[in-house]
């Protein structure tokens, strides 16, 4: 394959991409000449089409058609041909717009869900958002509060602002009348130990022999509460996604099949695990860099005329989640990695300020 294209030729793959992009149909010289600021003939521009077909950045889907890109096409448009900042101003305008509707949610889920709206509308694709792994967060506070005088309900809070709790009942032998000054102590306690250490260490960063004798009784209650968060931890950390957009990407002439919408439907509904191995293996050389995969780059057989785009979101400039959209190959590159970059950027601000 060619790797070196004189800028006619990029001009030529360019218009092509772009053309094709927003008609879904196969591109020929005439309708280049006719829609885009060529000062050459169209016979020209059939000689530079033909050698990006033999060079495999276009081809014929059928011997009376123009050209379409190929995946390798794609690749050099999206690598060599366009500039996403140009859309990211816009996008991320779209973001700061919504953060009002932000204001009084303490739920992250139900920003992230948002956010996965916002961002299905902005590509036209199916948007995919991974919650933070808790595995990799820090305990930012823990408060046992008071239910009852027969229970107590135990709440970790992580530095994203994530929440888990749990519900103990006391031991048979607890006072009511000092239970919530003790509890004060308690949360005291708690906090002086677990502060700022890892969610995975919630338990084992605890020294009960600190404890003074009159609170023992309290040690076995405090480690069952401790257990609990750490299995909910680790259910979480299996993968919690929010997927918005399926319909945008339906209106999509490439999804008039059923046999393909059926192939999507079932990853984002009943084989999740294969989406989530896709956001994983993606490589992401920076911490917040963005990562594109076209067509045959992509793992999974049944989306190989797709194309999955992705970055990261961070936490004390840790990658803590993912953001990506999912879209056929003829997608609009250039307001989809804008659109993925601006939402990668606001949830690292949500990580910040919590709204």
């Amino acid at each position: 394959m060619k790797t070196h294209l004189t800028h006619r030729e990029q001009k030529v793959l360019w218009a092509t991409i772009d053309h094709y992009i927003h008609t879904a149909e196969p591109v020929g010289s005439k309708a280049l000449v006719s829609e885009y600021d060529f000062d050459i003939s169209p016979a020209t521009i059939r000689n530079v089409m033909n050698m990006l077909d033999r060079s495999g950045l276009l081809f014929q889907p059928h011997t009376s058609a123009g050209r379409v890109p190929s995946d390798s096409g794609y690749r050099v448009y999206v690598d060599e041909l366009i500039d996403p900042a140009s859309e990211l101003t816009y996008s991320t305008h779209q973001f700061r717009a919504s953060k009002k509707d932000h204001l009084g949610k303490s739920s992250l889920d139900s920003i992230l869900r948002d956010v996965a709206q916002i961002l299905a509308t902005l590509s036209g694709c199916i948007a995919v958002i991974t919650a933070p792994n808790m595995q990799s967060m820090r305990i930012r506070h823990v408060q046992l509060v008071m239910v009852d005088y027969q229970k107590i309900m135990a709440i970790a809070v992580s530095d994203t602002y994530h929440t888990a709790s749990v519900t103990m009942d006391l031991p048979s032998e607890t006072k009511p009348e000092i239970l919530e000054s003790e509890l004060n102590i308690l949360n005291n306690f708690l906090n002086a130990h677990l502060r700022d250490k890892n969610w995975s260490e919630l338990n084992n960063a605890l020294k009960f022999d600190d404890l003074d004798q009159g609170f023992q009784q309290y040690a076995v209650l405090l480690q069952q509460s401790l257990q609990q968060l750490m299995r909910l931890c680790d259910r979480t950390a299996l993968g919690q996604m929010f997927i918005s957009g399926l319909t945008e990407l339906l209106r999509q002439p490439e999804f008039s099949n059923l046999q393909q919408v059926q192939s999507i439907v079932n990853l984002m509904e009943a084989d999740r695990a294969s989406l989530m191995a896709l956001i994983v293996e993606q490589p992401h050389p920076n911490a917040n860099a963005v990562s594109i995969q076209i067509g045959s780059e992509i793992s999974i057989e049944p989306i190989q005329n797709c194309a999955f785009i992705s970055s990261n979101y961070l936490c004390d400039n840790k990658p803590v989640g993912t953001v990506g959209v999912l879209g056929p190959t003829r997608l609009g590159y250039t307001r989809a990695i804008a659109s993925v970059q601006a939402a990668a950027s606001h949830l690292t601000d949500a990580m910040i300020s919590k709204w």
